[in-house]
């Protein structure tokens, strides 16, 4: 190979007056721009896959346990298990935590607006590591006291609507059959996740305010969340939790919960591969053009090298190394790029979003090298098998008519 090597690197674009010279530039140019954009929208689009998920799942959880009698969050069904079942599902492999919850529907009023709320119980087990992250000012409702606390987290969008603040006083109704309950809450703090379909209604408060509307003891609550370690293991989680839960209580996924959501989600994927289709092939288009261009040029010299007794198999090295050094140069370029932009965006979100309309403030990265990884083999992968049509015209050229014409 050090035959082939030496040829490719002496004999092969190194004129500077060479025809093929600036094509090689523009091939160059070009495989480093479509690097940039798969890689770019591969981090984008499952940084906004990850980012919606993370907020459905923090409004809820990856599994939820509930009554077979339940039908919505505005009239759940109280259920109840011992703390033996629920650390025989703590101990299952992948489930990193298990708390209860509990939702009332009714209404919040002041003065001058009426609001429709789900009221989502919190306990002292519940992990609040999400709304904590998001919240605006103030903070999550205290739980620790003997007694039902009146403190209440509602979202920005849920403050704007009602003209209340941090400090206000609020009357919160709801309904319990033919009647309805009154209760009078102080908010303590506003969160914001941008996820209108969530932050327009849910008013976090205390799990036993629930119990109470409800007319439940302590043990009773609407279910059970369970949070996984890994969202990919979540139908493998959700066979064991269903395995390992009684038959009379019903055993749900995130997805099964939302599924309008989650095949919105679902649906980039689509978006995913079609721009990485079209980029390949705009990669292996350059690519493929600069190595015609170059067998077209240096007719003469394959002609030369045939006479001196070089093989086509040897000559077709010769062009493949020219074409593997401009895919490797242009790759390199495109992930020095690609990963300086996502870095930038990553850490300092200087690309805004709308909120109202992609339900996030800025563009999300997701920041995971193992898709550079998998661009960069699969660019290759693509260039290399598109270079076999144009190798094969070196077989079709005769040394004694290229030396002919010369």
């Amino acid at each position: 190979m050090r035959f082939e090597r030496f040829i490719a690197s002496r004999m092969l674009g190194r004129d500077e007056h060479s025809f093929s010279r600036p094509l090689v530039r523009i091939a160059t140019i070009t495989i480093a721009t479509g690097i940039v954009v798969m890689i770019l929208s591969l981090c984008i689009l499952r940084g906004f896959q990850r980012e919606i998920t993370s907020k459905v799942v923090g409004f809820g959880s990856h599994i939820s346990i509930r009554s077979y009698g339940w039908v919505n969050d505005y009239d759940e069904m109280p259920v109840s298990m011992s703390a033996y079942e629920l650390s025989a599902l703590l101990n299952l492999k992948g489930i990193s935590s298990i708390q209860p919850f509990a939702y009332k529907g009714g209404m919040m009023k002041t003065d001058n607006q009426i609001l429709g709320i789900i009221l989502k119980g919190l306990s002292p087990a519940t992990d609040t590591t999400f709304f904590a992250a998001n919240m605006v000012r103030g903070h999550l409702p205290r739980l620790a006291d003997s007694t039902a606390s009146n403190e209440v987290a509602i979202s920005l969008l849920m403050a704007r609507r009602m003209e209340v603040d941090t400090g206000s006083r609020i009357a919160a109704y709801f309904w319990s059959g033919n009647n309805y309950r009154a209760r009078r809450f102080s908010v303590v703090g506003i969160y914001n996740t941008d996820l209108a379909e969530f932050d327009s209604h849910y008013m976090l408060g205390d799990l036993r305010q629930v119990q109470h509307l409800n007319q439940w003891d302590s043990s009773q609550v609407a279910g059970y969340e369970v949070l996984i370690d890994n969202f990919d293991n979540l139908y493998a989680s959700l066979r064991e939790v269903k395995a390992s839960t009684r038959p009379d209580l019903a055993v749900t996924s995130i997805r099964e919960e939302q599924p309008s959501m989650f095949a919105w989600l679902d649906l980039l994927n689509s978006n995913i591969v079609l721009i990485l289709t079209i980029m390949a092939i705009v990669c292996a288009t350059s690519v493929v053009s600069a190595m015609l261009i170059m067998i077209f040029e240096k007719t003469s010299m394959i002609g030369i090298l045939k006479t001196l007794g070089c093989t086509n198999r040897s000559i077709r090295s010769i062009f493949f190394l020219k074409a593997m050094a401009i895919i490797i140069k242009a790759i390199a370029i495109g992930n020095l790029a690609a990963f300086a932009i996502a870095f930038l965006q990553y850490r300092f979100h200087l690309l805004p979003l709308d909120p109202d309309s992609y339900s996030m403030s800025f563009v999300p990265i997701d920041l995971n090298l193992w898709y550079f990884l998998a661009i960069d083999l699969g660019t290759i992968a693509v260039c290399l098998l598109a270079l076999l049509l144009p190798s094969t015209l070196i077989s079709n050229i005769h040394p004694a008519r290229t030396i002919r014409v010369e």
